[in-house]
């Protein structure tokens, strides 16, 4: 049995944070703002997860009126939500991403970005696809004011 899950983020640049997306500190001059560490990739692959399995969303899961989520790694909220799906009795089938920034450019961190997912994950390279878009300066992500991601996940029962 398979189920899908549709997961979306985005969170504005600001400065003085570092930015991180999909559990990887890219350089640049500005970071995402949010309680947590922001990271637009791995939060919507959250959503994603949770989606395709009707657990509600990464902000009832992990509210940011919690302290304790304060400046949280999103990789271990990751694994949290990941040991939630395989109590369900599902894994991973596939996850297919986009990050949709102006900048920086993102397809130099892809690799490293698909290796923390998959060690997270459980699964194989062939089975995560991060591809990196921009908006063509158009809206608050084409302006450099915000970097978005969405995810599609599928989840299949295990063997």
């Amino acid at each position: 049995m398979f189920r899908i899950g549709l997961g979306y983020d985005i969170h504005k640049l600001t400065e003085g944070r570092d930015l991180i997306i999909g559990g990887v500190k890219i350089t640049h001059e500005k970071g995402l703002l949010g309680h947590s560490d922001a990271d637009v990739l791995i939060h919507a692959i959250i959503d994603g997860l949770l989606g395709a399995l009707a657990l509600s969303d990464i902000g009832t899961l992990f509210p940011d009126t919690d302290p304790m989520y304060k400046d949280a790694d999103s990789t271990i909220l990751l694994q949290h939500v990941y040991e939630l799906i395989k109590q369900h009795g599902y894994v991973i089938n596939n996850i297919d991403c986009n990050i949709i920034a102006q900048k920086p450019k993102m397809m130099p961190y892809i690799p490293k970005m698909k290796d923390v997912l998959c060690r997270i994950l459980e699964t194989d390279l062939n089975n995560i696809s991060v591809k990196a878009k921009t908006n063509e300066k158009m809206d608050a992500v084409g302006k450099e004011l915000a970097i978005e991601a969405h995810a599609v996940v599928m989840l299949r029962k295990m063997d």
